[in-house]
Parts: structure tokens; sequence; C-alpha cells
């Protein structure tokens, strides 16, 4: 995994949520798939190794093997089961695609990123250096500016929104699944989670029922 990757951390929080004995395994994120060339042609994280020594990949399919395979498909049975799916492609298409904006969407922002992740995660001496310096303007110039050009709002704005209609779904309940947490609530979670490292989650804080979920979530693990 990486420490800083919103998809490691939909899967690392229904893991904690479980209780699963899992070794937490950090990935240089220079070499990431050098390093994660053990598990086919995927050469992404999260990659999850059972005790079997089998290797499963990709987030939200993670999150369903997991449910499945050790809280025996529980979260997966709560409610109906097309709604799930369909809010699990909405925090797959728009919750993922809000990452970057709110961390990148300005020079400022992006530097400040770039510098945590650096100290976050495993890098080399001088990978540390060259991520740090060299990766806010690539992130920031070319990957954030077109999202938020695309999108025609502000990172904030654009969250603040998600977040709205993510907590308009749950029905005045305390989670999406009701009165606890499914696959969605986790997914959501995690995009989330992942913004917590960095000064930019402060935009957040003031979506008072987004902020009021996200620390039942956190309670629940």
């Amino acid at each position: 995994m990486l420490h800083t990757c919103p998809f490691c951390w939909k899967v690392r929080g229904l893991i904690e949520h479980l209780k699963l004995d899992v070794d937490f395994v950090s990935v240089n994120g220079m070499k990431i798939k050098k390093e994660v060339r053990f598990a086919g042609d995927w050469g992404k994280v999260p990659v999850f190794t059972d005790k079997k020594g089998e290797y499963h990949v990709d987030s939200t399919p993670l999150l369903k093997h997991i449910d499945a395979t050790y809280n025996d498909g529980k979260l997966a049975n709560i409610g109906d089961s097309k709604r799930q799916e369909e809010w699990l492609e909405w925090s797959d298409t728009k919750m993922s695609k809000a990452t970057i904006p709110i961390l990148y969407g300005s020079i400022g922002s992006a530097l400040q990123t770039t510098v945590r992740i650096s100290k976050i995660e495993k890098f080399g001496f001088f990978a540390k250096r060259l991520y740090a310096w060299a990766g806010f303007p690539i992130m920031w110039g070319i990957i954030a500016r077109k999202r938020v050009k695309k999108d025609g709002r502000k990172p904030k704005q654009l969250w603040h929104d998600l977040l709205t209609e993510f907590t308009d779904a749950h029905g005045g309940k305390e989670f999406f699944g009701g009165g606890s947490p499914d696959l969605v609530d986790f997914s959501v979670f995690g995009y989330m989670r992942s913004i917590s490292p960095f000064p930019q989650f402060e935009l957040l804080k003031d979506h008072n029922l987004g902020m009021a979920w996200y620390q039942r979530m956190e309670k629940t693990i």
C-alpha cells in the first residue's frame, strides 16, 4: 500500500473495521510497478495477499472480496443490492476524481501535498526530494488544473456538493447502510480519509453532515 493512496484507504478502513490480522506493507511510490510485479500486470496498489499466498487487486473488488471471505458478505447484504452497486460506482467515478483537485488544485496546495507525501511515504533519499519538488508542478499544472477546469467548481465546492449528495442519500439514517455502515460507506470514507493527513482537510470540516458521518465512521474502526 501507499499511506496516502485513496484506494488503499478504502480497503484499509474495512480491514481495520473487521479487525483482521493484516500486515500493511509500504511500497516505494516511485517504483510501484516493480514492487508489486509479483501480482501480475496490475502494477498498482492496493494488492491484498491472503494466507494462501493468492493475490487480489483493485479497491472495490477487494472490498467485496474481503467482506465475502472474512465477514460472510454481511456488508454486501445490507439493503438493496442494486442501490449499493450504483453508489459504489458513484463513489468510484465522482469521489475518486475529486481527490486530485482538492490536494493539487493550486500551486501552493500542490507543493504542500507533494512535500507531505515525500515525508509520509517510503522513498529513497534522492527520490524523496525529487518527488517533493518535481512532482507538484506536474500534478498541479497538468492533472489538477485540467480537472478543475473541466468540472467548473472550486475544489471545496466540489467536495461539499458531493458530501451533500451522499449524506442526502442516507435518508436520515446515520450511515448510507442505515444503522451501520455498508460497502458504500467504506468506499466514500476511504476517499475522504486519504485527504485527512493534509491541510486541505480543513476545507471539508464545515460540511456539518459530512463531518458528523465521517466521525461516526472513525468510531467504527
